[in-house]
């Protein structure tokens, strides 16, 4: 299993890496920067809140240190049945060759702007540097997150995992972690009851009702039989082109039902698997 880390300026990052360091078993392992950092961008750099000297921004001298991701993703891959984190995930083209694995789960670690300056400031203190005033650090942030090439927020929308990490204390933060479970095989790979509702969600995206989104999937032995969602029948109008006339005239719930023409997402996986392959032991999931 890999974890790939990411998050804003004192999310609180490297603090996450250590917990599954020193409480889960993970490694930490590094992808060598290609250019020199400045200093305001190793400042910047989200080192472990409690000591600085566990977490350091220059990875050149460290061991499991790899000169980029593909270098990074061969090495996991033939030790993948081990526990890896990294925080070096820094652009799109990196999340992409990460992402081609299964056992790799990207998470996001996000607090408010007010809690990640006061923590900036602590960090500063300690180094004696000058802490920057709350309007340079949310300036400082929105470049971090938002700068039209390097920007973090395209990589934190893609996140499958998200913690929010507003603890007053280090405490709190690793008791928020034990609640999430991270080594939990099925966030690499669902459950068969939450991938055959996963596929109901998919289908739901097909309504045509104008009403709201409903998707069914028909099961049996592990085999999807047939799938469905709600709308008007076959060969009519559909719903959000005005086929349905209660529906597109917005009536509130349980009124005109009897004028009503769309079709449930249940009846319309069953009509579609047909009394022959509907036998004992068939299960139907349904996102409604």
């Amino acid at each position: 299993m890999l974890i790939g880390l990411c998050g804003g300026i004192c999310a609180g990052k490297h603090s996450v890496a250590q917990f599954l360091v020193d409480r889960q078993g993970f490694t930490q392992l590094y992808i060598r920067r290609k250019a020199i950092s400045s200093s305001l961008e190793e400042l910047t750099s989200d080192f472990c809140i409690a000591s600085d000297d566990k977490c350091n921004g220059i990875h050149d001298d460290k061991v499991n240190t790899f000169a980029d991701a593909e270098q990074l993703m061969d090495f996991v891959t033939r030790r993948w049945r081990k526990r890896w984190v990294t925080t070096d995930v820094w652009d799109e083209t990196t999340l992409d060759i990460l992402l081609r694995r299964p056992f790799f789960l990207l998470l996001s670690v996000d607090a408010p702007v007010s809690t990640r300056w006061q923590r900036f400031k602590e960090r500063c203190e300690r180094r004696t540097e000058m802490p920057p005033t709350l309007e340079e650090f949310v300036l400082r942030n929105d470049d971090h997150l938002y700068h039209h090439s390097a920007g973090l927020a395209l990589l934190i929308e893609r996140a499958q995992v998200r913690l929010l990490n507003s603890a007053s204390s280090l405490a709190a933060l690793h008791a928020s972690l034990q609640s999430l479970d991270l080594t939990n095989e099925q966030r690499l790979r669902p459950s068969w009851d939450q991938y055959f509702m996963q596929l109901a969600s998919l289908a739901a995206q097909r309504s045509n009702c104008m009403k709201r989104r409903v998707g069914c999937v028909l099961v049996r032995e592990k085999r999807v039989i047939s799938t469905g969602y709600n709308g008007t029948p076959r060969n009519l109008k559909n719903c959000n082109e005005g086929g349905c006339s209660r529906c597109n005239n917005g009536h509130g719930a349980g009124l005109g039902l009897a004028t009503c023409l769309c079709i449930h997402a249940e009846e319309n996986a069953l009509l579609e698997a047909g009394r022959e392959r509907i036998r004992e032991g068939a299960i139907l999931y349904c996102d409604t």
